[in-house]
């Protein structure tokens, strides 16, 4: 039996010698390289959405892989691609790092420098193992879980942009569409998703935050099923304990929420941290609210170039939301997208607070009248996004039409 070897190996030296040595392995198809941790997990993505069959059985990953840690993306792919079999290539073969990678998901570990014989019993033993594994999915498909959800941040370019409005209601669309979905907010010292949508309860994000593998029924235990049907994981009540929080827990987190939900949307809030960093890095979509004025489309500019500086996220791959538009305003969203270097979305949000007002005070988001036309240029705005079906969602805002759209106000271009 063939074996087909994916390395993710972003070391040049590593690269070459890790290459010679696969091409020597008996009845192995290794792949070319992939340089990162985000190449390897789309590569493996794309892969699965043809078929299980279709993914590699073994994945070796570098220990100087990046930018995610080796072991959270050992973590990961064992989380969303189960029936692959990951090795550790290190150059610490202690018996620590290797129950580490154990617990991570890892099917084995070889020592730098590499042994041609190491390598091929580490190989064997994984591809068995993975063969194994896709027999027992063969009469259970329902047990592989593929490429996982969609996730999408929402991040303010300051305080009081609308984030939250946005996220919430993002969610409620994708619900309405009859997608399973989940809302997290990671604005950990001031989220106001509770209070949003009218919640007390008393688990939140930091609960997940110490524990060292997340199972269905740790993860269920901090959700709140909320009267809508989404999922929601709340910020602390006391924002000190936002600090728990980890961008190690985040990756385990968001990991854990995309196989269990079509759609995740987070809420990041304006406030930059290592935890709401790492759920932009692993978003497949990343929304940035924006007003039209001159502070918050300068503050907008300031949080890309931040992310760009720390590799979280390119400008090019960033959509801006320009809320509260009006048309007279000099400010536009042609103007923003060259300012900020990003796509602003064709959907923009209109400026018409009197019909939240009431809503916001009670929070009672949820009961947002279909009529509003905040309420149909948000849910238009899930419909640009993909995360919802458009025709299902028309049906339930009553199938309203008006010279502005069914769903969203559009911008002209």
């Amino acid at each position: 039996m063939t074996t087909r070897i994916l390395p993710a190996v972003g070391d040049a030296d590593a690269v070459r010698s890790i290459t010679t040595l696969l091409g020597q392995l008996p009845e192995a198809e290794p792949a070319g390289p992939v340089g990162d941790s985000t190449s390897l997990i789309d590569t493996l993505a794309r892969l699965a959405t043809e078929s299980i069959d279709e993914l590699p059985e073994v994945v070796l990953v570098h220990e100087r892989i990046g930018p995610v840690p080796a072991l959270e993306l050992i973590r990961e792919v064992a989380l969303r691609f189960p029936a692959v079999g990951v090795i550790l290539v290190t150059a610490d073969a202690s018996p620590g790092l290797y129950s580490a990678a154990m617990d991570s998901g890892a099917r084995g570990l070889v020592g730098l420098p590499i042994s041609y014989e190491e390598l091929v019993q580490r190989v064997q033993a994984a591809a068995a193992w993975s063969v194994g594994v896709r027999r027992h999915l063969g009469s259970g498909g329902d047990v592989f879980t593929g490429p996982g959800g969609t996730v999408v941040t929402v991040s303010g370019a300051k305080g009081g942009v609308g984030t939250t409005v946005t996220a919430v209601q993002l969610a409620l669309a994708a619900r309405a569409s009859g997608r399973t979905v989940a809302l997290a907010d990671l604005d950990l010292q001031s989220g106001d998703v509770a209070s949003y949508l009218d919640v007390q309860f008393r688990r939140s994000i930091v609960d997940l935050s110490g524990i060292q593998d997340l199972s269905p029924r740790v993860l269920q235990d901090a959700v709140y099923a909320h009267e809508s049907g989404i999922g929601l994981l709340l910020a602390p009540g006391e924002g000190e304990r936002g600090e728990e929080v980890t961008d190690r827990s985040v990756r385990q987190i968001v990991s854990a929420l995309r196989n269990r939900y079509e759609v995740v949307i987070v809420d990041c809030g304006s406030y930059m941290n290592g935890a709401n960093a790492a759920a932009i890095e692993m978003a497949d979509t990343t929304l940035l609210v924006t007003t039209p004025d001159v502070v918050a489309v300068r503050a907008a500019k300031r949080m890309v170039r931040l992310w760009d500086r720390l590799q979280i996220r390119k400008a090019e791959e960033t959509v801006t939301v320009v809320n509260r538009y009006v048309r007279n305003t000099e400010i536009q969203p042609a103007l923003v997208e060259r300012i900020t270097s990003t796509r602003v979305s064709k959907v923009v949000i209109p400026a018409n607070f009197k019909e939240l007002q009431a809503l916001v005070d009670a929070g009672r988001m949820q009961d947002l009248e279909a009529k509003s036309t905040v309420k149909q240029a948000l849910w238009g705005l899930a419909g640009e996004l993909g995360l919802v079906n458009t025709s299902e969602a028309s049906q339930k805002q009553g199938k309203l039409r008006s010279d502005r759209g069914a769903l969203g106000i559009r911008r002209r271009t």
